[in-house]
């Protein structure tokens, strides 16, 4: 599905259903060097059970066009776009990693207008190593293959939920990302705007929707101590928070798939 959202086409996977305004829908936002297909498992199993999906590319990430978000603060606003672009009146929001710090800004900004909030990977601050930010900047694909090996709890994972090699997977989707946009490297881009973005306590406090955190136990990019303040921040907020651990690293979807999928979708029935 293609929206034009901003004056730029929006690509959003829908799990293979047309979009019915009689059902509730359910964004999903990638984080930094994925696209839509991260979801691919969660969407289609929402797409055929009863909800709308947008499993959107980015601006200027692979099959969507305009200027790569330089903010995490830009991005909400373009979810806030993509949902006017779409008709959609209210819906939940699902992000991994840099795309949990944008579907929590743009819960904040959205309040009513958002049913559920489900933040997987995510930590505050979301803090890069300064070296990992130059080496992303001047040697991208060293950078890509660190990524990949902090990502996941083990080099030699059980196949992921498309049956394939999770490591390989990555390699391949992260070359792919930064193949299609030859203007920008939005590896560097979406690092930097991670690193900087520093409005999630207040965020979160502001939010007028449940919040989900899925953690990973091993993950070595967003630990799960480092979710701890957010998590702190909501419920003193007197938000209603749900906590989901798992015993895998940063690529939840990809290395507990069912499990993910499970968390998303019961806390959604809610």
């Amino acid at each position: 599905m293609e929206l034009k959202v901003n004056g730029h086409s929006a690509y959003c996977y829908t799990g293979g259903k047309a979009y019915d305004a009689a059902l509730p829908t359910v964004v999903f936002i990638h984080g930094v060097l994925n696209d839509h297909s991260v979801w691919a498992l969660q969407s289609r199993y929402m797409a055929n059970h009863g909800w709308n999906v947008l499993a959107v590319d980015l601006p200027g990430h692979c099959r969507s066009s305009g200027e790569a978000p330089s903010s995490v603060e830009e991005a909400a606003g373009f979810i806030a776009a993509l949902l006017d672009a779409a008709g959609v009146q209210r819906a939940a929001l699902v992000g991994h990693s840099w795309g949990s710090l944008i579907a929590l800004e743009a819960a904040a900004r959205l309040h009513a207008r958002i049913s559920h909030l489900v933040l997987v990977g995510t930590a505050h601050p979301m803090k890069v190593s300064p070296a990992l930010l130059e080496t992303s900047l001047n040697e991208p694909l060293k950078a890509l293959a660190l990524v990949n090996l902090f990502s996941r709890s083990t080099l030699a994972p059980r196949q992921s939920a498309l049956g394939t090699w999770g490591h390989g997977a990555g390699m391949a989707l992260g070359r792919r990302v930064l193949a299609s946009n030859p203007q920008v490297n939005v590896f560097h881009r979406g690092f930097m705007a991670c690193d900087r973005y520093a409005n999630g306590e207040a965020a979160i406090g502001s939010i007028a929707c449940p919040v989900l955190f899925v953690l990973g136990a091993q993950d070595q990019m967003t630990q799960p101590q480092a979710a701890q303040g957010l998590i702190a921040a909501a419920r003193n907020a007197g938000k209603a928070v749900q906590v989901t651990r798992l015993a895998v690293g940063h690529h939840q979807m990809s290395e507990a798939p069912d499990e993910t999928l499970f968390a998303i979708r019961d806390f959604l029935k809610e």
